[in-house]
């Protein structure tokens, strides 16, 4: 009995290590995948005061719509950078918007007080949306420009504050 519960406490550990391993390589490591101005599914979510919120109120600015949840370790670990480049574009036709997919809002009080991110965080609690968007991986994040579609995907993560991300977007804000 000993040795068994050894065996399963050592294949956590190891199952742990190689998971903060999988999160430290996979940051930035996603490829930006370029579209031909496909016209985006709707958008319609509330944020976090219950307030709703349109993608297609957002025409004429450039949008960073992001997929995530909270029990995402790499969607976590993408957000700092986020915040980061939310503050670069203060005063910029540029808005962002984070889905939290599939999760009830109840739970983001206590994970928003543990990441501190003031873009806007939509709920999409049933996951209606993250499916009408065919994401089946997290984090997904679509580049929109400003005549509202989608010119770039992207499925894992990024630093968006710096390097290609932010080359996009200068492209794309010009």
């Amino acid at each position: 009995m000993e040795k068994t519960a050894q065996m399963i406490q050592r294949g956590r550990y190891v199952l742990y290590v190689l998971t903060l391993m999988l999160v430290a390589f996979s940051v930035d490591a996603a490829e930006f995948r370029k579209l031909d101005a496909v016209k985006p599914p709707p958008l319609v979510l509330k944020d976090i005061n219950g307030t709703p919120h349109d993608l297609k109120a957002l025409k004429g600015n450039v949008v960073l719509v992001n997929f995530w949840a909270t029990w995402c370790p790499p969607c976590r670990e993408e957000m700092p950078s986020m915040q980061r480049l939310k503050e670069k574009m203060v005063g910029r036709p540029f808005v962002m918007l984070g889905v939290d997919s599939a999760e009830p809002p109840e739970g983001l009080d206590g994970f928003l007080d543990l990441v501190k991110v003031d873009f806007t965080v939509l709920f999409d609690s049933d996951g209606v949306a993250t499916k009408r968007w065919k994401v089946y991986g997290l984090p997904t994040s679509f580049l929109i420009d400003k005549q509202g579609n989608i010119r770039y995907t992207l499925t894992g993560t990024k630093e968006w504050d710096q390097g290609e991300a932010i080359s996009l977007i200068e492209t794309m804000l010009q």
